[in-house]
């Protein structure tokens, strides 16, 4: 069974009908112990940072989250679950995250994207490109070039490059998706990304943990 993690944020039926859509047995929970022991573990959002961290923290769901990356077992992070891997965030600079990938998330700069005709959030379908550098571990599933679907205001920027695992553009380039090892993340939303995205939530289901 995978895990999907329910801390109050939205999106998280749009991700289980993906999941069932392939045939791929989920499960919607809050209950730490669940998340804690189950075969993979995903971490959908879409909110703001900071009462989704806290949200993680009142319910034990951040130590079962850690207890899933240290144990080995699959692990996906979706749009706000991505971000909250990192360790803060300019949307909450009081707010710690997850920091299982060290880094932050930043703001797009809107005055700069407004003068290049861009609109913030970044709403909409881009085109996305394969980046996995020497050492990183890469995004089983990912399409280079394909087209995926992104709602965000912020992205992610880790210390280490070698996490970014892809790219997309929007007023220059940034963090599409994050991989290494049993972790992975997308700011993207795989699944309302259609074929492409579905490609990539199959690949995941198709992982095997400790």
């Amino acid at each position: 069974m995978i895990a999907i993690v329910d801390f109050g944020s939205g999106n998280l039926r749009s991700v289980e009908k993906a999941f069932r859509h392939l045939g791929v047995p989920v499960e919607v929970t809050d209950d730490p112990a669940r998340v804690a022991t189950a075969r993979g573990v995903v971490l959908p959002g879409v909110g703001s940072f900071g009462p989704a961290a806290r949200a993680l923290k009142e319910r034990g769901l951040d130590l079962a989250v850690r207890r899933t990356v240290a144990e080995g077992r699959p692990f996906l992070g979706i749009c706000l679950g991505l971000q909250l891997l990192l360790d803060s965030s300019e949307e909450a600079p009081l707010e710690s995250g997850l920091g299982l990938v060290r880094g932050r998330v930043v703001a797009f700069d809107r005055s700069r994207l407004r003068g290049l005709g861009l609109k913030v959030p970044h709403m909409g379908w881009s085109q996305v490109a394969a980046s996995a550098p020497e050492g990183g571990g890469g995004l089983p599933g990912l399409e280079d070039g394909a087209h995926y679907y992104f709602v965000h205001s912020y992205h992610a920027v880790p210390d280490d490059a070698s996490w970014v695992a892809a790219r997309a553009d929007h007023g220059g380039a940034f963090c599409a998706a994050i991989g290494r090892g049993h972790v992975w993340a997308t700011q993207f939303h795989p699944e309302k990304s259609h074929r492409s995205g579905l490609r990539i939530l199959e690949a995941f289901a198709g992982l095997r943990g400790p």
